[in-house]
């Protein structure tokens, strides 16, 4: 061998090595982007009932074609799957799959290769969830700033091809207590809503290493895998709605596309873009274990609480049989099919079910000698039996006649009850018949149960049914009302025989909740429960149900508007006012603080049971005013409850005091979803004579300003110009017309100042200088005194309250005290350990301070501002955390301007006119709803009154995009963009301990100090512990073979001065076989 070759051999042995060892797999994909038409009902009928659709007056409105209607037939783009760059040949997927395009798979570790070409008429992109990406493989359409070869990526025109690259790094693994493989998306996001409810999405699965089958990339570890989208389709927004009026309404030019029953004859309840029961059923057979990844896309009637029949399954570590799903959040759930037969899969939120939102799944009985397991093994715990019927009365929601928190009579004129509880020739008031389920002694049904003391808050719910695991429960149903009912559990295991589930007609559940058919079924742990059925180390239990009762809904609207209203005859049951009255927002069946018996000791253990019910609505923010909450190792005082879920919420009040519980949902506190709840001393001595340990003063000022919600309107513009043939959808809001005030408005703010005086207004440094709006950030500890020294320069009365601590100043009122124009006020907040982070929270947690004067209105007018708790030890001398490097705080909350209090000001100086004769169109009181967040996982779910921390490393420099994945509100401007600087200082992120214990959080170190073992910062990138591994193994080759070759020159050069020259190597001069 020349001596040319014997040196190119030596030289190419490091980098086989590299390739062997390195050996990611690369995962390569052809998708194509085709437009096709598809078919909402392609059985053309529903599947449930086996009804035709021309006999379901409401299936009709979404499928029949007319003069004005499109049908259920729809032109949309979707990706498609091939099999090579040829895009000839087009892999099949499972026909449950609908119009999703196809499962791409991956392991942490691998890298995932798409070729994409563009075969439809218009540009569209691809971009995913879950995997890093760099700015060449974003897929994503906004101004970040970039150009050339990185803004490639942001459109395939028609025609073009373009290859996207995403590496799956060990940060996006799924975590230890994680499902194996967790559930993302990928979707075109040039105009994302319109492109997603055009049809591009599909489901983006990355797997904990060696899940997949290393040849065909399907999982190993399960025997099933389904995905399924949740969303209303909405049709209105695809980019061939135009297209689709000209091809399937029989008079296109009559179509008026604002018209509102036109549109919503485009929203399509679907699962995979299949209704009523048209989903083709997933198989799977008993005993097999299956994988159900599930997801949420669309708008902000996109709430969805999915109901599997007849199985449960593990939803982040938590049994149940139903998950919430939101706009673009993802869960894998697990489950064991153990309950062989036909089940339904539904949204129990009320419209979506109305609407066809429902399939079905099949388990079967594969093999003779598996039967039901759970049937098979016999019960070892207690039969406990109930006796329960269904009976009609009339019930009233404010049975003390006046609102508990104003003292005013409920039918008071003027006031916020008066729409809800007077009666009128068309109005039907506070009483109506309802159903109930009654409990009774024994079989016969003709002595009641009494009610107990503690069950005097029960209200309109029935019996409390409560079971241990293993028990059996036997339920004896009478129906003693004058409708046909039933009654179906959540949580317990049921064969078909028993299944109450309304197979003959979908509707027939929302009439019955409607009428007040809900109570309880509490399913405790083993030996939890006492033989009198109460729990085991808690004092009081309270069952609380929150939901709009739409009486327009009951079985008996008809009665209740002949018994109740004084013209019957002159009732218009469409009337959207009348419809408006019949909705009691009531917690129990109770509306103004009407609720009795929810009272307690301090020090009591309490356990809050809470339900919610309903239509898509029913979101509930649930606030406990006075006290804080633990829920799975965090505190808090509010939590998030949604239509057909419950959860349980444990307190131990340490301070006496009358407080409120209530939705915090605007509207839906206004409307009366409000109660009160009573803590009693019981001999118990007052938390508040412990000793405060440091004592934080801040002097705050309420102050009216001038504010604009887009002072520099350059990003909208150019977002707007990007988006090829997009529309302006946030001219609405920002431009300032004859009728439409703009992006100006008259506000009142929290400022700090710098002393009592009250002259210098404290300059917020940069790293605050995104609070905007907000008021100043409020840092304290655990253990803490917060004096807040409140001075009032607006106009009208406000105050100051906060969330999560004791108000030292309300005493035993339900509200602080109010502080009058131009006086000043001292307010004190004491901090004690519950209003800290729980052993599950983050070092930090936040709550918000506001004024409660007026609750709606002040926070409308701006009167907020976050407060931040943290652990002991956490905050430096200057009050600032120590254990992180930057800290926001972001604030998602449409600003309701025509709620405000200077919305007349706002008239007179922008609009020149005078409010009184103004007129208050739709289009006006929309423009005047600002989607802001304060100029602030991969998407996280926030809902109304709740707050959150989320702990993120900055490891990847660019300009990138923020905002709420809600289709509207990304249209009226809800977004932002964030930008992570090159790192200058090599710092690194390592997982510490909390000060006081509890869950690790992400820190910093800087390169000259120890990392943590699990990440190594290796030529610019941070490896985690396979990647640290693997460079090691690479690192030792190369130094070995380093070696070799620093012997065989050495061997070389002592021949050669020994004149002994060597003509070849020998082909086993190197020992390749041991590498």
């Amino acid at each position: 061998m020349p001596r040319k070759q014997q040196a190119d051999c030596i030289l190419l042995i490091p980098f086989l090595g590299l390739s062997v060892l390195v050996g990611a797999v690369t995962r390569t994909y052809h998708l194509g982007i085709v437009e096709e038409y598809w078919d909402y009902v392609p059985q053309g009928k529903n599947i449930i009932t086996g009804k035709s659709f021309a006999e379901d007056k409401l299936a009709t409105l979404f499928l029949e074609r007319g003069p004005n209607r499109i049908g259920g037939l729809y032109k949309k783009a979707v990706y498609r799957h091939y099999t090579d760059d040829t895009y000839s040949t087009e892999i099949p997927k499972p026909p449950w799959l609908g119009f999703l395009g196809p499962i791409l798979r991956a392991e942490v570790g691998d890298v995932i290769v798409i070729h994409l070409k563009n075969f439809a008429s218009r540009p569209y992109s691809l971009h995913p969830h879950g995997v890093f990406y760099n700015k060449d493989s974003e897929g994503a359409l906004y101004p970040d700033g970039t150009s050339g070869k990185n803004k490639n990526d942001d459109m395939v025109p028609p025609g073009k091809n373009y290859t996207y690259v995403w590496p799956v790094r060990e940060e996006y693994a799924p975590a230890p207590a994680d499902a194996n493989c967790l559930t993302w998306v990928y979707h075109s996001h040039i105009d994302a809503p319109k492109d997603i409810c055009s049809g591009l999405i599909g489901p983006l699965l990355v797997c904990k290493e060696g899940v997949l089958n290393k040849y065909s990339g399907t999982r190993t570890d399960v025997d099933q895998e389904f995905v399924i989208m949740f969303t209303l389709v909405d049709e209105n927004q695809s980019w061939y709605l135009d297209e689709n009026i000209r091809h399937f309404c029989t008079d296109p030019d009559s179509v008026d596309k604002e018209d509102a029953v036109f549109r919503r004859s485009n929203k399509m309840h679907a699962l995979n873009g299949y209704l009523f029961g048209n989903f083709p059923e997933p198989d799977m057979c008993v005993g097999e274990s299956v994988s159900w990844h599930l997801f949420g896309m669309g708008n902000e009637i996109d709430i969805h609480s999915i109901y599997f029949y007849g199985n449960t399954f593990i939803s982040r570590g938590h049994r149940t049989d139903v998950v919430n799903l939101f706009p673009a959040t993802f869960l894998t759930t697990e489950m064991i099919a153990e309950n062989p037969g036909k089940w339904m899969i539904t949204c129990q939120v009320s419209d979506h079910l109305q609407a066809g939102m429902l399939g079905q799944y099949n388990v079967g009985n594969c093999r003779n000698d598996i039967s039901h397991p759970k049937m098979k093994t016999k019960m070892k715990g207690h039969q406990r039996r109930y006796f329960i019927a269904a009976e009609k009365i009339i019930w009233d929601y404010g049975p003390q006649g006046y609102n508990k928190f104003s003292g005013l009579p409920l039918n008071a004129s003027g006031s916020d009850s008066e729409f809800y509880f007077a009666q009128a020739d068309n109005r039907i008031g506070g009483k109506y018949w309802k159903a109930q389920y009654v409990e009774y002694v024994d079989a016969t049904f003709t002595q009641r149960k009494r009610l107990s003391e503690a069950e005097a808050h029960l209200g309109i719910l029935g019996p409390v049914i409560k079971a241990e695991v293993g028990d059996i429960l036997l339920v004896t149903f009478a129906n003693k009302a004058d409708k046909v009912y039933s009654i179906l559990p959540h949580g317990v295991v049921y064969d078909k025989a028993s299944d109450a589930a309304p197979n003959i007609d979908a509707v027939e559940p929302i009439k019955d909740t409607s009428s007040g058919l809900v109570g309880p079924l509490l399913v405790c742990k083993k030996g939890v429960l006492n033989a009198d059925g109460t729990q085991k180390g808690i004092d009081k239990e309270f069952y609380l149900l929150f939901t709009v009762f739409d009486e327009n809904l009951s079985r008996y609207l008809d009665e209740n508007i002949q018994k109740f209203t004084w013209r019957p005859s002159s009732v218009d049951k469409e009337d959207k006012e009348f419809v408006k009255s019949n909705r009691m927002h009531a917690i129990n069946g109770y509306m103004y603080g009407n609720q009795p018996g929810v009272n307690m000791c301090k020090k009591d253990r309490v356990s809050w049971h809470m339900i919610g019910m309903g239509t898509d609505t029913d979101m509930h923010g649930v606030y406990f005013q006075g006290n804080t909450i633990h829920i799975r190792g965090t505190h808090r005082d509010t939590l998030a409850l949604f239509p057909h879920t419950s959860m349980t919420a444990f307190m131990q009040p340490d301070h006496a005091g009358i407080f409120m519980v209530f939705c915090s949902t605007m509207h839906h506190f206004t409307r009366g979803m409000s109660q009160i709840y009573e803590v009693n001393s019981c001999g118990n001595r007052d938390p508040s004579e412990q000793p405060y340990g440091m004592i934080r003063t801040f002097y705050i000022a309420a102050e009216e300003v001038e504010w604009d919600y887009a002072p520099n309107k350059n990003w909208e513009f150019e977002k707007q110009h990007l988006d090829a043939g997009g529309e302006r959808h946030g001219d609405i809001f920002m431009n300032h017309t004859e009728n439409w005030i703009g992006s100006q408005y008259k506000k009142v703010v929290y400022r700090e100042y710098t002393n009592g005086e009250f002259v210098e207004i404290k300059a917020r440094p940069p790293r605050e200088e995104h609070l905007e709006l907000l008021g100043p950030m409020i840092h304290a500890e655990v253990g803490d005194s917060i004096l807040i020294i409140f001075k009032n320069k607006a106009n009208r009365p406000y105050s100051i309250s906060a969330h999560g601590v004791e108000n030292m100043d309300s005493e035993k009122r339900l509200q602080v005290p109010m502080t009058k124009p131009g006086e000043i006020k001292t307010y004190r907040w004491n901090v004690p350990k519950r209003s800290g982070p729980g052993p599950s929270d983050p070092n930090c947690i936040p709550w918000v301070y506001y004024s409660t004067v007026n609750f709606v209105k002040d926070t409308y007018s701006g009167l907020i501002g976050p407060l931040i708790i943290c652990r002991e030890g956490v905050l430096n001398e200057k009050g600032r955390r120590s254990d992180v490097d930057y800290e926001f705080v972001l604030l998602f909350l449409i600003f309701n301007e025509n709620e405000s209090w200077y919305l007349d000001d706002n008239i007179k100086k922008y609009l020149n006119k005078d409010p009184r004769d103004f007129k208050h169109t739709d289009d006006f009181e929309e423009s005047n709803r600002m989607h802001d967040k304060s100029y602030r996982e991969d998407v996280y779910d926030l809902f109304p009154g709740t707050f959150q921390t989320i702990e993120l490393f900055a490891d990847h420099p660019g300009t990138w995009l923020l905002h709420c994945h809600v289709s509207d509100h990304i249209h009226a401007g809800m977004e932002t963009t964030y930008t992570v600087l090159r790192n200058i200082d090599n710092r690194i992120p390592y997982s510490t301990k909390s000060p006081s214990g509890g869950a690790s959080h992400p820190a910093t170190v800087p390169s000259n100090e120890e990392p943590d073992k699990e990440q190594l910062y290796f030529f610019g990138k941070n490896l985690g512990p396979r990647g640290a591994k693997a460079a090691l193994v690479i690192l030792f080759i190369i130094g070995l073979l380093l070696l070799i070759v620093t012997v065989i020159l050495s061997l070389r050069l002592r021949s050669a001065r020994k004149q002994v020259a060597y003509r070849e190597v020998q082909s086993c001069a190197l020992p390749t076989d041991a590498l």
